[in-house]
């Protein structure tokens, strides 16, 4: 897992629910972008789900 992963999965724990990118990239301090990359790559790897549109999740 890289750091950018370790960094929005522990966003994503800590929020307890879903969260919109641009808000894991404020919480992280990772560009927007990057977070995009990030989320997809573990939505594809099953670390995290998408409960609905465009928010996201860590998988139980």
């Amino acid at each position: 897992m890289t750091q950018n992963e370790e960094k929005v999965l522990e966003a994503l724990k800590n929020a307890g629910k879903p969260l919109r990118p641009g808000d894991i990239a404020e919480m992280t301090g990772i560009e927007s972008k990057e977070v995009s990359k990030t989320l997809k790559f573990m939505k594809d790897a099953g670390t995290i789900c998408s409960p609905k549109r465009c928010f996201y999740a860590p998988s139980e």
